[in-house]
């Protein structure tokens, strides 16, 4: 991060990004950063921010720029947020605010327990916990794959 602001920032486009924004915050815990509006009240711009991490929230502004939910539910990215707490009780105030539980927490083989949500127009989104603090190379004995890490 330099003058904190992280270095990668990920921009989400709704149809309605007022409204999901406040779905963000009532489902997964985003504040709100930052919102520019034009003299009308029209959201111009707005930030969200998740621990040490934000994400900026649009609406469709351009052919190209397109929620799932414009454009039948397709998308080429997903987004993925880290969590310290209580990944099973996540998923359920997540679900309780609207979000499609996609795949319901689980374990997996390299320690932490996830789950994916669609939110109410269409966007994936993966929660993660580590529950066990594994290196690569044991999980690489526990599920047969090969890791390969940069070089420090």
């Amino acid at each position: 991060m330099s003058d904190g602001r992280p270095a990668l920032i990920s921009a989400l486009v709704y149809k309605d990004p007022r409204a999901a924004l406040e779905w963000l915050g009532r489902a997964f815990g985003f504040e709100i950063e930052m919102l520019i509006e034009d003299p009308d009240g029209a959201l111009l711009h707005s930030e969200m921010r998740f621990g040490d991490s934000l994400i900026m929230v649009g609406h469709e502004w351009t052919a190209e720029h397109r929620s799932p939910a414009g454009i039948g539910g397709l998308m080429t990215q997903t987004i993925h947020i880290h969590i310290d707490t209580d990944i099973d009780a996540h998923c359920e105030r997540a679900r309780l605010a609207g979000a499609v539980i996609v795949a319901a927490p689980e374990t997996q083989f390299y320690g932490d327990r996830t789950y994916r949500c669609k939110d109410p127009e269409g966007h994936i989104w993966t929660v993660g916990q580590t529950v066990q603090t594994m290196t690569p190379q044991e999980w690489d004995a526990a599920a047969g794959v090969v890791t390969t890490m940069r070089a420090p």
